[in-house]
Formats: C-alpha cells, sequence, structure tokens
C-alpha cells in the first residue's frame, strides 16, 4: 500500500540517498555533492523558512520515491508556481503508480497555494518519462533552452559575472 509524506529533518540520509539514485540513473553521479548539512540548513532549520520541500512516498512501509520542490514566482501571469527539482522512483517500485502519486500530491499542493501550475525539466534521452508526462497533460517547451551559470574551478564565472560593472 502507499503512503505519501512530506519529509522532516529525520528523514535527511533517505533524502540523500534518492537524490544520490537520481544521479546514478541520469549518469551523473559525481554531480551529487549535497550533503545532509545542506540539506538541514537549507530545509530544516527551525526558525528559517525553507528553501525546498520534500514529498516521501513509501510502498508497504519500504522507502519508494521522492519529491522535491519549491515555489518561484511568474510576473506575467502574476502568481506563484510550484517548481519540481526531482522526482525519483527507485527502478523496482516502478510500475505501481508511485510518481502518479507523487505528481497528484504535487498538485493539490500547487492548488491548495494558489499556484498557476507546476514546471520541471526532463532528459531529453528520457523517453519513458517523457512519454508518461505528456499522458498527464503536460506540455513540454520545446522552445525554451535552460540557462544555468555557476562556480566551476577553475573559471567560476558566477562570481565573475557577480563583480561586473555596467559600461
Amino acid at each position: 500500500m502507499l503512503s505519501i509524506r512530506p519529509a522532516t529533518n529525520t528523514d535527511v540520509p533517505l533524502i540523500l540517498e534518492f537524490i544520490r539514485d537520481l544521479a546514478e540513473f541520469e549518469r551523473e553521479p559525481q554531480a551529487a555533492v549535497a550533503t545532509a548539512d545542506d540539506l538541514i540548513r537549507d530545509g530544516f532549520t527551525e526558525g528559517t523558512p525553507p528553501k525546498f520541500h520534500v514529498l516521501l512516498a513509501h510502498w508497504d512501509g519500504e522507502p519508494a520515491g521522492f519529491a522535491l520542490y519549491f515555489f518561484n514566482y511568474s510576473t506575467w501571469i502574476g502568481k506563484p508556481g510550484l517548481y519540481l527539482e526531482d522526482l525519483f522512483v527507485k527502478p523496482h517500485m516502478r510500475g505501481k503508480g508511485i510518481g502518479k502519486a507523487l505528481l497528484a500530491e504535487l498538485a493539490r499542493v500547487a492548488l491548495r497555494e494558489d499556484c498557476y501550475g507546476m514546471r520541471w525539466q526532463v532528459l531529453d534521452w528520457n523517453q519513458p518519462a517523457i512519454d508518461f508526462y505528456e499522458s498527464l497533460g503536460a506540455k513540454l517547451l520545446r522552445e525554451w533552452i535552460t540557462v544555468r551559470i555557476m562556480n566551476e574551478k577553475p573559471d567560476e564565472p558566477l562570481r565573475k559575472l557577480a563583480g561586473m560593472q555596467a559600461k
């Protein structure tokens, strides 16, 4: 039987396990460098608004999947949106409706928070996920390109950008 609940600070080791499993699935295990301290600081420090939220799914008491999300804001629509950063179901748990149930719970959160909708990304090679999302009525925004700037040694472009002055 499936159960879904919000994560607490005692779930941080499990959240980290899911994050690492997802990074492995996405063929970038070395990229998952978040620590327990990072997650506690940003999501579970009492008295500080969390920078993210996590839903955990269990199947017959066994950890099965998770969804990590946060809220953004649409200046065009004038409402918040729910951004799904990570959705992952353990491979041996797939096909039981766990991913769909996590997305349905996120949709309920979005409606409760008066969000305009939900957004997330999917890797272009992950056709099963693309097909699944489209079957739910999600629209792939192929005309939009993700842009990211980070501090990556040796160039540290984010730091360079922060130090630039207008001409």
